[in-house]
């Protein structure tokens, strides 16, 4: 595969991308988990947390790190996959199975998960863009709704 800038990707070369995200995902899961955050806690110099969900067809466990986003007592999670053409999986994970467990770095949160509306996407897409600001680069990418989960404690 030939090198692709992420920064002026396009969707569909996001797309052709994310199999290989997968397998830096499940390394980032182990070192991150290993070192309480400290490796493989930032992308691009921010930071990025780890989120426990059940699979909504298997019923298996599955931990993917993603960016944090801090809310409130909680955390938003943002299914811009890089602004590919499809939202990730675990969008179906966490509709199917909201109760999640958030880590970043050595700190755990038990949370409910729930998708944001249109008025409170708009609201909080701000708060998202203030801790990555690629998200914008993301929502610009793609023609996807992207999805915003607000998550709470439970």
């Amino acid at each position: 595969m030939a090198m692709v800038n992420l920064k002026t990707a396009t969707s569909e070369q996001m797309g052709k991308i994310i199999p290989y995200l997968k397998v830096f995902s499940h390394l980032n899961v182990k070192l991150y988990r290993w070192s309480g955050g400290r490796i493989l806690g930032k992308l691009n110099g921010h930071d990025v947390c780890l989120i426990t969900m059940t699979g909504a067809k298997s019923g298996a466990q599955r931990i993917i790190p993603l960016m944090y986003v801090p809310y409130r007592d909680g955390v938003i999670v943002v299914g811009s996959q890089g602004g590919a053409p499809k939202s990730p999986v675990w969008v179906n994970n966490l509709i199917a199975h909201p109760d999640i467990e958030v880590q970043y770095k050595s700190k755990k949160m038990k949370l409910r998960a729930r998708r944001a509306s249109a008025e409170e996407k708009e609201a909080v897409w701000p708060v998202c863009c203030q801790h990555y600001p690629d998200y914008e680069l993301y929502r610009q990418r793609t023609p996807r709704d992207i999805p915003v989960f607000i998550c709470e404690p439970r």
